[in-house]
């Protein structure tokens, strides 16, 4: 556990520049990461079963 309570909690702003702004004026160092969005690939529950299956069925 970190003795900076500043590592200890989360802040949420709703937007980007408004944490940017806080955190100079507060002299907070920061970094901005971009988002990464999951390509999700729709399966069926059908496919969970089926026999030529990449993983085998562990249960």
């Amino acid at each position: 556990m970190s003795a900076d309570t500043r590592e200890q909690i989360k802040m949420m702003f709703d937007t980007l520049e408004e944490a940017v702004s806080y955190a100079q004026s507060n002299g907070i160092p920061h970094h901005v990461l971009g988002t990464q969005d999951m390509k999700r690939i729709p399966r069926s529950y059908s496919e969970n079963f089926a026999f030529d299956r990449k993983l085998p069925w562990t249960h």
